[in-house]
């Protein structure tokens, strides 16, 4: 699986860059038809949680796509990680369904 950081509007540390990565990881677990995986964290206008985290992640003939706001950046990548779980779940039942 090839991953892509990109933090807009703001510098991220090396320590938010590693745990994102980590966490991508753990979606293997799921489904291993994962092609390509992009991890984009921006800064967001809502005052309560103004920490967006959005992924995008490729398999074969589809783009699944999980964004979610929290106040943090971990919190926002940790939901949107198990919005993508619920998403790959339900594309693996569907494709090896017929």
């Amino acid at each position: 699986m090839n991953t892509r950081f990109t933090a807009r509007h703001f510098n991220a540390s090396p320590r938010l860059q590693e745990h994102a990565l980590d966490a991508v990881t753990k979606l293997e677990k799921f489904y291993d038809g994962i092609l390509d995986c992009d991890i984009v964290l921006q800064p967001h206008p809502d005052p309560v949680d103004s920490q967006r985290a959005e992924l995008n992640v490729k398999v074969s003939k589809d783009l699944l796509t999980a964004t979610e706001n929290a106040p943090t950046y971990e919190q926002a990548l940790s939901n949107a990680i198990d919005n993508m779980v619920r998403q790959l779940k339900k594309y693996k039942s569907k494709r090896f369904e017929r």
